[in-house]
């Protein structure tokens, strides 16, 4: 897994390893990993979560609007 950028500094968010058609998660507060499929969340939310993952902002705020429970 690649470590989170966690440009804003109070992400949730502590790493994530992005594959073809999912986005694995690992959360800093209980280090558990989700994992974040088309399957589940669709690819659309998939794809943005994967855009936010690189640019290291962004993304536990859009994982709480929108896929929050949507994890395999």
């Amino acid at each position: 897994m690649e470590r989170y950028s966690n440009i804003g500094g109070d992400s949730g968010v502590s790493a994530y390893e992005i594959g073809h058609d999912y986005l694995k998660v690992k959360f800093s507060g209980t280090g558990k990993t989700y994992t974040y499929s088309y399957r589940r969340a669709g690819s659309h939310h998939v794809e943005n979560m994967k855009n936010l993952a690189r640019n290291g902002k962004g993304l536990n705020s859009y994982i709480n609007r929108h896929v929050k429970y949507l994890y395999d």
